[in-house]
């Protein structure tokens, strides 16, 4: 490490000695007082990259004393001391500002991550974040988010990402990742409702060869990949009350235990999660620890839908053409027609569109005729006339009677549909299995059949997967 000055501040002379002699050796400079008021004479004076204090000081609270910082020297990050297992003091630091904590009896090895994560604050975040990456917008709800993402980047604290299906909770993840100080380590990314329960601890934790049946050689569990970096869990709400408990003990110790192994090893990850339900609601219920929802949402950060920056759908939508390398450009009326879309899936339904357009279009421009928006009239074709009868074959001399699509009696129950997209699919994969199977898989005759020109069958059952 370079010579660098360290500020720090504990009423224990034993304390003061102890650090200056451990950063000492790290070829660090540190000056060290005891009081809150030496702290900001010397902090006029003198200009500091980090600062350790204590929580509890003669002349205030340590809490006072990050306030103060976070309004005069925000760019100096700061570690706060406090007792031993004093957790809930220490989620109030992190909230305040805090960069980290420590407690005492002070761990070395602990201290030293910290003070080289805090060094790193400024030199390890990537300047030119890639495209995909970015959290494109103009409104005001997306400056402002992009703000609070600037200010948690330069924390270690968890963070709750906050926001409904397809708004970009993991992309803001990466932000804070990217911008922060673990941006050249992983960023390990997990659907917590995609792992089934029975796996879910060797996954988080990994586990030894032998270790259970089925476990022929050693696993490096999801902490482990990510190790010096963030560990991102989406849909957080879907882990099993069992395992709410293990999270909780790996966040408050800081270490694992290896399935089959029985020794603790110690773990550096910053945790970052998101779901888009109420989590607060799911405490309540009794669905979701309450202690585990005080440590991981120590700060929270909602992503507005995109029906509440509708201004922002031109730039959101030229930069997802951009970035699919779209040959297209989008008409006048197209972006109009767009902005009257509420845009229930956000803007993951959004890109699925444009694809769509992209698709059906003609001469390189997006028309609003090219532009399929979700509607009550899909379900209603889509639900139980048609997937309960077979499509009636045409012939040269027959009228074929399609159902009807006005009788809201066939609506599907909300209980019985738990993902839109996923319903709308299984129902669409239905109906052109069946007209391919009356046309003897001609794709041509499938596609009059249903009224769709030959390219668009043809992207619906590449999407599909249908051969």
């Amino acid at each position: 490490m370079t010579q660098t000055k360290i500020l720090i501040i504990d009423d224990e002379p034993d304390i003061r000695e102890l650090l200056e002699i451990t950063l000492g050796r790290l070829k660090l400079q540190t000056r060290s007082v005891g009081t809150i008021k030496d702290a900001t004479e010397i902090l006029k004076k003198e200009d500091f990259c980090m600062c350790l204090t204590d929580m509890k000081l003669p002349d205030g609270d340590g809490l006072d004393f990050i306030s103060y910082t976070q309004q005069h020297y925000p760019q100096m990050p700061i570690a706060m001391i406090t007792a031993h297992g004093s957790m809930d003091t220490a989620i109030i630091a992190l909230k305040a500002g805090a960069f980290d904590y420590l407690t005492k009896p002070i761990d070395l090895n602990r201290l030293r991550e910290i003070i080289k994560s805090a060094l790193n604050l400024n030199t390890n975040k990537v300047d030119n974040i890639p495209l995909d990456k970015q959290f494109l917008g103009e409104n005001p709800l997306i400056q402002t988010l992009r703000d609070q993402v600037n200010k948690v980047a330069r924390s270690q604290a968890p963070v709750y990402i906050n926001g409904e299906s397809g708004t970009g909770k993991e992309v803001i993840a990466h932000l804070i990742h990217l911008q922060g100080s673990r941006a050249k380590q992983s960023f390990i990314a997990v659907n917590c409702g995609a792992i089934p329960s029975e796996l879910m601890e060797s996954e988080f934790f990994g586990h030894r060869k032998g270790s259970f049946t089925g476990a022929n050689q050693d696993k490096i569990g999801l902490f482990q990949a990510a190790q010096g970096g963030t560990l991102f869990l989406d849909e957080v709400a879907d882990l099993p009350l069992n395992m709410q408990v293990k999270l909780l003990r790996a966040i408050q110790e800081k270490s694992i235990r290896v399935v089959g192994d029985q020794q603790e090893q110690p773990i550096d990850v910053r945790i970052l999660c998101a779901t888009h339900a109420d989590l607060a609601a799911r405490v309540v219920d009794g669905k979701f620890r309450q202690d585990l929802y005080y440590r991981l949402n120590v700060i929270e950060l909602k992503i507005p839908p995109l029906r509440a920056h509708k201004d922002d759908i031109p730039l959101l939508a030229n930069a997802l053409i951009k970035r699919a390398e779209y040959n297209v450009e989008l008409s006048n009326a197209a972006i109009e027609k767009l902005k009257t879309y509420d845009f229930p899936g956000n803007v993951r339904e959004l890109e699925n569109i444009l694809e769509r357009a992209y698709t059906l279009c003609e001469n390189g421009v997006i028309q609003p005729t090219d532009l399929r928006f979700a509607s009550i009239t899909s379900i209603e074709v889509a639900s139980s006339p048609i997937l309960q009868q077979p499509i009636q074959p045409r012939t040269s001399n027959s009228v074929v009677t399609r159902p009807s699509t006005t009788n809201l009696d066939h609506l599907p129950d909300l209980s019985e549909v738990d993902n839109l997209e996923e319903y709308l699919e299984l129902i669409e994969r239905k109906i052109l299995t069946q007209a391919l199977d009356e046309n003897r898989w001609n794709r041509t005759a499938a596609a009059e059949r249903l009224g769709l020109s030959f390219r668009s069958m043809r992207y619906r059952l590449k999407k599909l997967g249908i051969d």
